[in-house]
């Protein structure tokens, strides 16, 4: 079957670009209320009944039954013995992008990730002390949706920060089950598994994993089960039962972020090959129908050729149905009047990835404020950040750039202040705290300040 993807095109010169505009972008990540009723019945079942309604749901949703939540936990055994089965060549790419991913992190730590302190001229001591958290929870998707780049990248920071206990979890679903998309009418004791997530686990350095997924999944992370531990904190992607579980406990526990459909932006000046810059929107593409890929260009005759590059290209691609829904139904290439334009919607926009496929990558950097990671020049394409550049792959979504960031070491640390107030800056600071509190009606916090004044 031949599938076409034709992405709107749009001019920022034609009086209706704004509408136009708002109207390809929109988005809503209102969850179905059926979806949101069924998740809180869930979370509120394993807090009360824990390994059982855990166990109950796994069966239900994933097809996989067990006796007990020995029989789901997988052990560093498991990730050893995955590790040792797949190929070489895959062994090799998941040391190499770890080494690289570590490496980025450890910068990071050093740069904004440590305690610092100084002393006034009075004396006072003042600054912040940086931890780690004690136990995170990443979820990993599995089954037919597995990927091993994720697990790096949300366990590999977790490590650096000094988290001491990793606790992922996997669902590792029954063929035909619900998770599947099937009539859930069978069982197994057995799901599947994929050897490349759980050697990604070994390289990482995942403490403890159980095979379960779900809502049921964030449930037993938040609250804890007989078996489960709970953590400080919930980390990774999932589908909308997931992202759903992880708003329902935030508060009980830390999240990460809640992420919507994945998103590409290419700021092209003309100059780089048409079926590179077309394949990079493939790349975003491909995910899902809903995923948004935007080309940003000035030059009309190239956005032109790109187009040319995308009808050449997508009968070449094993998901071609999928990409040509999401280009169809979300893609956009959009004629700027110039780059500097460009870079202003890009701002707009705030996209999750941004290349600047352009042969001046740092003339235009220095404009571009809101994106969750920035890919500089022609060879720096999207999906090498995705695996093996360094920089952390987990990057906000939905023009939620403009305020949040990727993830990283900060995730898995706190920061407590440090105050050590000396005699000499008690004198000093005891008699403005006196004058604030007085002025708030708060004649306890005065007096503890004007007990220490001489």
């Amino acid at each position: 079957m031949n599938f076409v993807a034709a992405p709107v095109r749009l001019s920022s010169a034609s009086p209706s670009f704004d509408a136009d505009f708002a109207a390809r972008l929109h988005w809503s990540a209102d969850q179905d209320a059926a979806i949101e009723q069924r998740v809180a019945d869930i979370l509120a079942d394993v807090r009360q009944r824990g390994d059982a309604a855990v166990l109950e749901y796994t069966a239900r949703f994933d097809g996989l039954s067990a006796d007990s939540m020995a029989a789901l936990e997988l052990t560093q055994a498991d990730f050893k013995a995955a590790f040792d089965a797949i190929p070489q060549a895959q062994r090799d790419a998941l040391q190499a992008a770890a080494k690289r991913v570590r490496s980025y992190h450890e910068a990071q730590k050093k740069a904004s990730g440590e305690s610092w302190s100084y002393r006034d001229e009075d004396g006072t001591l003042l600054g912040q002390k940086v931890t780690p958290l004690d136990r995170v929870g990443i979820y990993v998707p599995g089954g037919k949706a597995a990927y091993p780049s994720s697990l790096l990248m949300n366990a590999i920071p977790a490590h650096v920060a000094g988290v001491q206990e990793i606790i992922m979890v996997v669902p590792t679903p029954v063929r035909g089950s619900v998770a599947t998309g099937g009539t859930g009418e069978g069982t197994s004791t057995k799901g599947e598994r994929n050897e490349l997530v759980l050697a990604a686990a070994y390289v990482a350095g995942v403490t403890r994993a159980f095979t379960i997924g779900g809502a049921q999944a964030v449930a037993a992370l938040a609250y804890g089960t007989q078996t489960v531990p709970k953590v400080d904190k919930i980390t990774g992607p999932g589908n909308a039962y997931v992202a759903s579980a992880k708003k329902h406990v935030f508060g009980t526990v830390g999240i990460d972020m809640i992420a919507g459909p994945s998103e590409i932006l290419v700021l092209a000046d003309g100059s780089t090959p048409a079926d590179w810059v077309a394949m990079d929107l493939f790349s975003q593409a491909e995910h899902d129908e809903l995923a948004q890929s935007i080309l940003l260009c000035p030059d009309a005759a190239y956005i032109d050729a790109v187009q040319r590059e995308i009808d050449r290209l997508l009968p070449t691609m094993p998901r071609a149905e999928i990409i040509a829904k999401s280009l169809n139904g979300r893609g956009a290439l959009i004629h700027t009047k110039s780059m500097e334009e460009a870079c202003a919607i890009s701002n707009r926009i705030a996209p999750e990835h941004l290349e600047v496929s352009s042969r001046e990558p740092h003339r235009w950097e220095p404009l571009l404020r809101h994106a969750g990671a920035i890919f500089l020049g022609a060879y720096t394409s999207e999906s090498l950040g995705d695996y093996c550049a360094g920089p952390n792959h987990v990057l906000p979504t939905s023009g939620t750039a403009r305020f949040s960031s990727p993830l990283g070491v900060y995730d898995f640390q706190k920061r407590s202040s440090l105050i050590e107030v000396s005699e000499q800056g008690a004198q000093v600071l005891g008699r403005i705290a006196s004058v604030l509190a007085h002025g708030e009606g708060l004649q306890g916090h005065a007096r503890a300040a004007e007990m220490r004044l001489k």
